[in-house]
C-alpha cells in the first residue's frame, strides 16, 4: 500500500499498467517511493522476476527512476510528458523568443541538394547490405574532425544528436547508473537520462563550460558517464575554453573508465575554436549534428568514438532502423561540399544579436550569459513572475525550469529572429520584468 493506492496485477504488463495509471491520476505522486521488488512480489503472490520486469518497463517509459540500493521512485517529471510541458503558450501578437530555433533566413535551400542526392540514388540505389554511411559524407566529416583535433575513430550516422547519446548511454550503462550532466543544460537530455533508467548528477556550468571541481565531485560520487557541450551550450551559451579543457582533461585522467560524450551541436554556427576532450578517457563519443546550421528537419548527426563504443552502437542500430537514409546523407554531403552555409557569416549574425542584447541588458544593470550560439541565459530571482510579466509586455521567453535541476532560476532568450530595433524594447521589458511583482502561472 502506497498511501491509499494499492498496486495490482499478476503479470508484468498488468503491474506496470497499474503503477502508470496511478501516476497519471495523481494517486502516486512525484518522488514517491515504490515498494522493494521482493516485497511487492510477495504481496502480489508473483515471482520477483515479474515485478523486476514491470519496474524495468516503467523505467524505460520514464515513469520511475531507480537510485541503486535506495530503490525506485516516481519521477518528478515523467519522461512520457517531458520538460516540453514547461513552456509558454504564445498568444497572437506576442513575440516568441523562447523556441531555440535557428534563424530561417540563415538556413540553406535544401531542394537542389536533395534533387542531386535523389538523382544519384536513381543511378546507385542503396539496397540491403550496403554500407550504412555515405562515403562522401564520411570523407568530409572525418576531414573536419581531424582538423579540429578529434581523435581518429570509426564513424556512424544517427538521427540527430539525442539519438546518438541515447545509443552510447545504452551501450555502456545499466539502469541505476549515474550520468553527470550540465545544470542548467539541455532539457531533452535531462529527460532522456531518467527515461533510460539512469540517474542524473548535476554539474554546474559557467561561460567556459562545466566546472572542473563539480565534475570531479560527480565522478567521485559514482557517475559512470559525463556529457559535455563543447560550444553553444543550451541554455547558457557556454563554450569550453582551452584553459577549461586542460582542467577537465586532468579530472578525467583520474577517472579513465568514465564514458565521455561530447556534443558539438554548435558546429558551423560558432566562431570559437573547438577544444575537444575526446581521448581523455578510454571510452568516448563525439557527436556533431547539422540541425542548427542546416535545419532541424534533416535529423542527422555524425558520431565518432572509440572502437568498442562505435561497434556496439552500429550493431544495435542494425537491429533497429538499420541506417539513416542515404539520400539524406548524400544531401548533407552536397551541402557541405558546396559551402551552402558560411560558418563565419552565420556565427557573426548570431554573435551581433547576442552581444547587442547582452550589452543592452548590462546598460540596465542586468547580468546575463551568452558566450556563443543563439541563446542568452538570464538568472532571475522570480522565474515564474518574470516569464509572466514578459508575456504581458509582449515577449514570450523560455522558463528556466525546462533546463535546470538544482541551478538557480532563470529565463532563456533566443536571439535568432531579433532585429536591431528589437534589442532596446526587449531589454527594457526584461529590466521591468525581473523586478518584484505578482507571481502568475505560465504553464
Amino acid at each position: 500500500m502506497l498511501g491509499e493506492y494499492l498496486i495490482t496485477g499478476r503479470g508484468a504488463a498488468e503491474i506496470s499498467a497499474s503503477v502508470e495509471r496511478a501516476v497519471g491520476s495523481g494517486e502516486l505522486e512525484p518522488g514517491q517511493s515504490l515498494p522493494p521488488m521482493r516485497e511487492l512480489a510477495e504481496r502480489l503472490g508473483v515471482n520477483p522476476n515479474t515485478v523486476a520486469a514491470a519496474y524495468r518497463t516503467l523505467r524505460e517509459r520514464g515513469v520511475i527512476e531507480t537510485a541503486g540500493r535506495r530503490g525506485s521512485r516516481v519521477r518528478a517529471t515523467p519522461a512520457t510528458t517531458g520538460r516540453d510541458f514547461i513552456r509558454v503558450e504564445v498568444p497572437e501578437g506576442v513575440r516568441d523568443v523562447s523556441d531555440g530555433n535557428p534563424d530561417p533566413t540563415l538556413l540553406p535551400a535544401l531542394g537542389p541538394a536533395f534533387a542531386a542526392a535523389a538523382e544519384q540514388g536513381d543511378r546507385e540505389p542503396v539496397l540491403y547490405g550496403n554500407e550504412p554511411v555515405e562515403p562522401e559524407l564520411l570523407r568530409l566529416a572525418r576531414a573536419e574532425l581531424d582538423a579540429d583535433g578529434v581523435p581518429d575513430g570509426p564513424v556512424a550516422v544517427t538521427s540527430g544528436s539525442l539519438d546518438a547519446m541515447e545509443r552510447v548511454l545504452a551501450a555502456h550503462l545499466k539502469p541505476g547508473d549515474a550520468v553527470a550532466v550540465e545544470d542548467p543544460g539541455w532539457g531533452s537530455l535531462l529527460d532522456l537520462v531518467p527515461a533510460l533508467g539512469l540517474r542524473t548528477i548535476a554539474v554546474g556550468v559557467d561561460d567556459e563550460g562545466p566546472l572542473p571541481e563539480e565534475v570531479r565531485r560527480a565522478l567521485a560520487a559514482g557517475a559512470r558517464a559525463l556529457v559535455v557541450t563543447d560550444r553553444a551550450q543550451n541554455p547558457t551559451g557556454a563554450a569550453v575554453s582551452a584553459t577549461r579543457a586542460r582542467a577537465l582533461w586532468s579530472v578525467l585522467r583520474e577517472h579513465p573508465r568514465t564514458v565521455l560524450i561530447e556534443d558539438d551541436h554548435g558546429h558551423r554556427i560558432v566562431d570559437l575554436p573547438l577544444h575537444p576532450l575526446a581521448g581523455a578517457t578510454r571510452t568516448w563519443a563525439f557527436v556533431r549534428s547539422v540541425a542548427k546550421a542546416y535545419g532541424p528537419d534533416l535529423r542527422l548527426a555524425v558520431l565518432t568514438g572509440d572502437a568498442v563504443t562505435l561497434d556496439r552502437v552500429r550493431g544495435r542500430q542494425r537491429l533497429g532502423p538499420g541506417w539513416v537514409s542515404r539520400v539524406t546523407q548524400r544531401a548533407v554531403a552536397r551541402l557541405w561540399a558546396d559551402g551552402a552555409v558560411d560558418p563565419q557569416a552565420v556565427a557573426g549574425s548570431y554573435g551581433r544579436r547576442r552581444d547587442a542584447l547582452l550589452g543592452a541588458l548590462a546598460e540596465r544593470g542586468i547580468r546575463a550569459q551568452g558566450r556563443s550560439g543563439m541563446n542568452v541565459w538570464l538568472p532571475v530571482p522570480d522565474e515564474t513572475g518574470a516569464v509572466a510579466r514578459l508575456l504581458h509586455a509582449g515577449w514570450a521567453v523560455a522558463p528556466g525550469a525546462r533546463f535546470r535541476m538544482g541551478a538557480t532560476p532563470g529565463i532563456r532568450i533566443t536571439v535568432s529572429t531579433l532585429a536591431e530595433g528589437d534589442i532596446g524594447p526587449l531589454a527594457d521589458a526584461v529590466a521591468a520584468a525581473v523586478g518584484p511583482g505578482p507571481v502568475r502561472s505560465y504553464v
